[in-house]
């Protein structure tokens, strides 16, 4: 069984969450999607993950994105810890959390890494309102992610398709050209002349602009 790539529909599946049954991603429908998948429930990263990613729910409401965790503990299990962090540590888990006990997802998605071990490893698919794959990110259980990154993520394939550009390293803070984002490429040798008269460049296959 091939793996979904980054362009391409994401696989259709129905899974039980901690907010009922889902249908992916037709429920999901005109939003981009973050779905991502956790070791295992009750384990410490995983809770400073669910914790961290909370924390910027409304920050990726407001951008029109919804988040889905999952890994291969049961509901049961994914109700009780959701109850243990809001007890504990007062932070309400908004987003579902599917169950996937018999691995199926898991597998069709690759988020088990038979040399990691047989949980899910700390995967994340970014997809966007047409369902289509735009990005993949696999860490080890070791290591917990980076949501703020995760956020930039989506807010710059937003800006990507809104505005038809590229976007720097560590945009918007980019040591080059700061919050600029860069042109696309000329493809013709009139085009590479104009480029150095219409934009900022440093030559004329490097040019960058602000977003008006």
């Amino acid at each position: 069984m091939s793996l979904p790539l980054i362009g391409e529909k994401v696989p259709e599946f129905e899974a039980v969450t901690t907010k009922g049954v889902i249908r992916f991603p037709d429920d999901f429908k005109g939003k981009w999607v973050v779905l991502f998948s956790h070791p295992a429930d009750f384990t410490p990263v995983c809770t400073t993950e669910f914790v961290a990613f909370q924390k910027r729910y409304d920050e990726f409401q407001k951008i029109n994105t919804e988040l889905v965790g999952l890994s291969i503990d049961q509901v049961f299990s994914h109700i009780k810890w959701v109850e243990w962090i809001k007890e504990k540590l007062n932070v309400e888990i908004k987003f579902p959390v599917i169950a996937d006990d018999r691995g199926k997802i898991a597998e069709m998605l690759g988020m088990i890494h038979p040399a990691k071990g047989t949980n899910t490893v700390r995967a994340v698919f970014i997809i966007d309102p047409k369902g289509i794959l735009r990005a993949i990110l696999y860490y080890p259980q070791e290591l917990g992610r980076n949501m703020d990154e995760i956020l930039r993520m989506v807010k710059g394939l937003q800006t990507v398709d809104e505005n038809g550009v590229a976007l720097p390293a560590n945009w918007p803070n980019n040591e080059l050209v700061n919050d600029e984002v860069i042109v696309p490429p000329a493809s013709s040798v009139k085009e590479a002349e104009q480029r150095l008269k219409e934009y900022e460049c440093y030559d004329w296959w490097f040019c960058h602009k602000k977003l008006k």
